[in-house]
């Protein structure tokens, strides 16, 4: 019996024009794939020289109303004049299915936006952010999403300790100790999580995930934030700590000149710096569960052909023994 995952593992630029090619759009045939894992994404060309994204959602991760709580939020920020790039309305409406053998792939088209992907930021960069965040934030925290998951020590790290060592992945030699380390740092940072704030948030606030526009007026760049595929509800400092993600004194001063500018247009609770390393480890947990997850991608065993190895294990628990150190230093 054919499979939708199957349809979307081998989805074709053929496939991904005609699914662009609606509401009298006609495409040149130019169908770049853009580089994404957890999606199918391609730069598409019609024939009026514009350019567009069509982002085809992996089967299984998120509901029909998840995706549709994820254009949401984009419209609510547009319409806060946060800068974001929302879906367009194709003619009925910013989802669309594409028809496969297996089922339908849920996909939405957005247009193309030009800017450079930072390697690195000056602090008026950096303060613009902390204002611009904060802004985000202020719309999230205008109400909850039912439809979206929580960042928590359960969702991120109980979950995935789970899914690693109920299945093939660690080698039963290491499955002892990646266990009780993992136990270890879900249980320090549970106390934490008690009475945080947990606001909708972008959630994947990293570098690659900004592009500054650079023009004349503005020679540093007019950022906007890219792929809220990982919007949920979290604690603020979230996305913060991915714009200055190091552990050195320079990322300590840039993390806060992020926090001093959030917190000129909304308030920002110092204390929660001290989540840094606990949402680091949580991150490492999720990042290995998410690839354990969709291993029968071919996409993912091409970018990690080390994960079935003993030697990457060996690493991952090492890794985390050292992290739990450095969350429960944070902790206490």
């Amino acid at each position: 019996m054919a499979r939708l995952e199957d349809s979307f593992f081998t989805l074709s630029p053929e496939r991904v024009l005609t699914s662009v090619e609606v509401g009298g759009r006609r495409a040149t045939g130019y169908a770049l794939a853009l580089n994404s894992l957890e999606n199918r994404v391609y730069e598409v060309e019609l024939e009026d020289e514009t350019r567009l994204v069509a982002k085809f959602y992996r089967p299984g991760r998120w509901s029909r109303e998840a995706i549709l709580a994820e254009h949401a939020f984009l419209a609510e920020l547009a319409e806060a004049e946060v800068p974001v790039v929302p879906p367009l309305d194709l003619g009925d409406g910013t989802l669309r299915e594409s028809q496969a053998e297996g089922g339908a792939l849920w996909y939405a088209v957005f247009p193309k936006v030009r800017g450079r992907v930072p390697e690195e930021l000056f602090d008026e960069q950096l303060e613009q952010l902390g204002r611009l965040i904060a802004r985000l934030h202020n719309v999230g925290a205008a109400r909850a999403e039912p439809a979206r998951p929580a960042l928590t020590p359960e969702s991120y790290g109980a979950a995935s300790v789970r899914l690693l060592t109920d299945g093939p992945w660690v080698p039963a030699e290491l499955r002892t100790r990646f266990r009780a380390v993992g136990d270890a740092i879900v249980s320090a940072c549970t106390g934490a999580w008690q009475g945080l704030e947990q606001i909708r948030i972008h959630g994947d606030c990293h570098l690659g995930n900004l592009l500054f526009g650079i023009t004349a007026a503005n020679p540093f760049g007019t950022p906007f934030f890219l792929d809220f595929d990982d919007f949920l509800a979290g604690p603020p400092v979230q996305d913060l700590w991915l714009i200055a993600p190091g552990r050195d004194e320079e990322a300590l001063r840039q993390r806060n000149i992020l926090a001093d500018a959030y917190d000129s247009m909304r308030p920002f609770d110092y204390r929660s710096l001290r989540l840094v390393e606990p949402l680091r480890t949580l991150r490492i947990l999720r990042y290995a569960a998410w690839i354990a997850a969709r291993w029968e991608d071919p996409a993912f065993q091409r970018t990690f052909p080390h994960f079935t190895e003993y030697s990457y294990w060996d690493r991952e628990v090492q890794v985390l023994e050292e992290q739990r150190a450095r969350v429960e230093q944070a902790l206490s």
